[in-house]
């Protein structure tokens, strides 16, 4: 014969039940990360097609595909100076599937606007740099002026008459020409793009008659003779580009720090899938092709550990803040 079911056989059960489930929600994200991936894989640029952010993507895409055996696709989501793309990011679902190709601007933009729809800090996971850049200065080839000095020169004695192009409000080649105009007391008139491809295009075709530009989007346009280089940003000088100074070196100052191309997951993404994702982008990065790509197009090679990374992108955004703040540059 059956015992009876007390009520504390029944409280038992229900904690017993309770406690079984919770073990179950618990493991759930260790099951889900043992299953990853399964589908295809986005990178999010946030600026278009033609310029260096994409082309860095598109190679880790392919090699990732061929790798993990799933499709990798490059989705360019354009505008706000590369925040509707920055935000995509931030708000998507954290499960490892959506990646930022992110640039410095993703720091830059709190200091230089006064809404930012995220937090670059809290609501990111970066995994690694794909790379760091310098930005170069440049004009057409037929632009009357070789040297940075002579191009300084002509255009303080015709104020108002040339412009100074960009690769979108608030990016490292907008800052930079900011910080030329202030520093060397110039009035070029500043002309934004939706990305370095559309900036170098109108370049090349004299709409516009200079322009700061990342080393990977300008390399590809350097050996046709169409470019000239005049001075380069960062702390030595470019291989693209071995004769022209640095502008620290002609006496301009906050001009050291290099821009990087890095990647980055949405800041809930499980810890083992942001860890995978990182370890298998460092292992790309420094494949000897990958690399050799990476310094063909003037770049040093990055791929550092995702903590190293994070404590750099921290810094820098303390960084970009003072030079920002000191070149008195506001977007809104």
């Amino acid at each position: 014969m059956p015992l009876p079911f007390t009520r504390r056989d029944a409280l038992k059960l229900a904690l017993s039940t309770a406690l079984v489930a919770s073990s179950a929600f618990t493991l759930a994200p260790a099951w889900a990360d043992s299953d990853y991936p399964n589908k295809p894989i986005r990178l999010v640029v946030p600026y278009p097609p033609g310029g260096g952010t994409d082309a860095l993507a598109r190679v880790l895409s392919a090699k990732l595909a061929e790798s993990w055996k799933v499709p990798v696709v490059v989705e360019n989501k354009t505008g706000a100076s590369g925040m509707l793309g920055n935000d995509q990011v931030a708000k998507a679902a954290p499960d490892g599937y959506t990646v930022l190709v992110g640039i410095t601007a993703l720091i830059q933009g709190p200091a230089l606007f006064s809404k930012v729809p995220y937090d670059p800090i809290k609501d990111f996971v970066p995994l690694t740099a794909i790379a760091r850049s310098a930005d170069l200065l440049l004009v057409p080839a037929d632009f009357p002026a070789n040297t940075a000095q002579e191009f300084i020169a002509l255009v303080k004695a015709n104020p108002k008459k040339y412009s100074i192009g960009n690769y979108g409000n608030g990016t490292s080649s907008h800052i930079h020409a900011a910080m030329l105009n202030s520093q060397a007391k110039l009035d070029l008139n500043h002309v934004p793009y939706r990305g370095a491809g559309p900036l170098l295009t109108d370049l090349l075709g004299g709409q516009v008659h200079s322009a700061f530009v990342d080393s990977s989007s300008a390399q590809p346009h350097l050996s046709g003779g169409k470019l000239k280089v005049l001075a380069v940003s960062g702390a030595r000088s470019s291989p693209l580009a071995p004769k022209a100074p640095t502008l620290t070196s002609l006496g301009y100052h906050s001009y050291e720090p290099y821009g990087w191309f890095g990647l980055f997951a949405p800041a809930a993404t499980p810890p083992a899938t942001a860890k995978k994702l990182s370890e298998e982008f460092v292992r790309l990065i420094k494949l000897p092709d990958v690399q050799e790509r990476l310094q063909g197009m003037g770049l040093q090679p990055g791929g550092n550990p995702m903590d190293e990374f994070a404590r750099e992108v921290k810094a820098d955004k303390d960084v970009w803040a003072k030079v920002i703040t000191e070149a008195q540059i506001r977007l809104d």
